[in-house]
């Protein structure tokens, strides 16, 4: 049978984080068909605010949001025979499944509620030589879902797994995908990594977001049409806003990614191998995924307590703003020298400027340490005492406060064979997922050779990002920016022209860190993954960007030399 002539899976999103927009469950259930809507509420930095929930309260350390959103949306799910799969279970996903049976018994439905467990290893850090963290969870992958839909479930939670497995899972139990089918498997990886960020697929932090077609109008979340070879299709619902573009699909496919091999628990997805094309309005075919075994270990997040912080920021106003900065810092030598502290000097001032706001710069200082005393009003009070004794024109943009903790993501990697993985069915029967099939260590794809380029020929001086696109993201403490050419030529340029050095000079902050670069021509694309940029990660730095999300948007207003054939 011809793929014209198959029914697709049509997988859906409704969430890319935990406090995404609350009405899109109701809003994909009723906007139009679908098998499965999927729910993506798990990050670094949640994780370690789903663990103090659960040292608060032990029955907490799910996402709470996501019960808020099934009340109104279970009924409709139900009658529509849409499955369900989110992974808002975090760290108690058996809890979580608990609350849900009780809340369909309360609206009176009939729901087969499953859930996934084994990630949190919170109880085995020490034989595992994990240390002593808040929150340690192995990264799962999707053979837990898939055997909880074949059981019957109508709605699985679970904890950690990956973000794609929410996708992966319900492929895999549809089409009856064994774990050797490395080809399909990455396809669904594909897939499930361009809807996991709900809109950022359909035009969400999109570089070039002033060709979207009404910025007024909410955007639609992404559906992925799975196929059984696992090709896709990738669209939204008629009549919500934003656009389904090869663009807009590329710079989803380079978000949070490192290079060509994309790594994952079940197999490792090419995508120097992926094919995108328009499959008429608002749609993109992806096909031609290529999968390889995955590595023989599993990702383990690890999110520890990593201090106390506290911070200030003056804000300066007028002239004399370096001058004014230098002052503030003399007079607060004393405790500069007592604390781990940093300061940084945005200047967002305009010269001569008509509204008071553009005449000020903010001078931020932030306070880390094992003290909260210290850092607390004893560093906030003594900023806030200046206000009559310092610059002229002093203010700060918030009263002094206390300390808060912080914390310390970093990851480890374990023996799959050391994690469990369990489904818990419907009936309560818990089924362990064997650990099997092949593995094969992660290797880097050497750079593919490039076609001779011309040379530049006559150029002008202009911003980056006037000819190219960008996305950025986090990963722990790396940061990873992918830069897309939206022709055959301006990727001869990119790809010959945008190499580390020139990535370094333009990017001064990246200048001492290790940056690595990854061409993929089939995306008319390089990734830049720069270590280190984020420290140890996003609850840990003090960057005023601490996610990386703008760093890619920085690099494309930064000035170059383009060909003016390309502008």
């Amino acid at each position: 049978m011809s793929r014209a002539a198959q029914a697709p899976l049509r997988i859906a999103n409704a969430s890319g984080f935990y406090g995404d927009r609350s009405s899109a469950m109701l809003e994909m259930l009723t906007g139009g068909e679908l098998d499965v809507l999927t729910g993506d509420y798990l990050a670094e930095l949640t994780m370690l605010i789903l663990a103090r929930d659960r040292s608060k309260n032990p029955e907490q350390g799910y996402a709470k949001t996501f019960l808020r959103q099934l009340e109104g949306s279970l009924g409709i799910a139900l009658d529509k025979g849409v499955k369900i799969v989110a992974n808002a279970g975090g760290l108690n996903p058996g809890g979580l499944a608990a609350a849900i049976r009780a809340l369909a018994g309360t609206l009176g439905l009939d729901l087969a509620v499953a859930h996934v467990e084994g990630d949190d290893l919170i109880g085995s850090t020490g034989e595992l030589g994990l240390g002593e963290p808040l929150a340690a969870n192995a990264y799962l992958g999707a053979w837990g879902i898939a055997e909880c839909l074949r059981s019957g479930a109508d709605l699985v939670v679970t904890g950690r797994v990956t973000d794609a497995s929410l996708v992966v899972g319900p492929a895999a139990a549809h089409y009856g995908w064994m774990r050797s089918d490395w080809d399909a498997l990455a396809g669904a990886v594909v897939a499930g990594h361009l809807i996991e960020c709900g809109p950022q697929a359909t035009g969400g932090n999109y570089a070039f977001f002033r060709e979207l077609p009404d910025l007024a109008a909410p955007l639609g979340f992404p559906i992925a049409e799975v196929y059984a070879d696992g090709a896709a299709v990738i669209t939204k619902h008629p009549g919500t806003g934003g656009a389904v573009t090869v663009d807009t699909v590329t710079a989803q496919l380079l978000y949070e990614i490192g290079g060509a091999r994309y790594a994952g628990p079940d197999v490792t997805a090419r995508f120097d191998t992926v094919q995108l094309d328009s499959d008429g309005p608002d749609r993109v075919r992806i096909a031609g995924v290529r999968g390889e075994p995955p590595p023989p270990t599993l990702k383990v997040g690890l999110n520890t307590l990593g201090g106390f912080r506290n911070e200030v920021t003056f804000v300066l106003t007028g002239l004399d703003i370096e001058a004014k900065a230098d002052f503030v810092r003399a007079q607060l030598a004393q405790l500069d020298a007592a604390l781990d502290t940093r300061w940084t000097l945005a200047r967002t001032d305009h010269a001569d400027a008509g509204a008071q706001e553009e005449a000020a710069a903010l001078l931020r200082c932030v306070v880390r340490g094992d003290d909260p005393k210290a850092l607390g009003r004893a560093f906030s009070g003594a900023a806030i005492e200046l206000a009559l004794s310092s610059y002229p024109g002093f203010h700060v943009t918030a009263p002094p406060g206390e300390a808060s903790p912080y914390g310390v993501f970093n990851s480890a990697y374990i023996d799959r064979g050391r994690v469990p993985h369990v489904a818990v069915l419907p009936d309560g029967t818990r089924v362990p997922i064997a650990v099997e099939g092949e593995t094969r260590v992660l290797e880097d794809v050497p750079e593919p050779a490039l076609e001779r380029f011309e040379g530049d020929g006559p150029t002008r001086s202009v911003p980056l990002g006037t000819v190219f696109g960008a996305r950025s993201g986090d990963k722990g403490g790396a940061a990873n920016v992918g830069v897309w050419a939206r022709s055959d030529d301006a990727f001869g340029w990119l790809a010959r022209r945008l190499d580390v050095p020139a990535f370094q000079r333009l990017l001064p902050e990246t200048a001492s860190l290790p940056v690595s670069r990854h061409v993929l021509p089939n995306l008319r694309a390089v990734n830049f993954v720069v270590d280190d940029l984020l420290g140890d990660g996003v609850a840990a730095n003090v960057r005023h960007d601490p996610q990386a999300k703008a760093v890619g948007e920085w690099l494309r207003s930064r000035i170059v030399e383009l060909p003016e054939a390309l502008l």
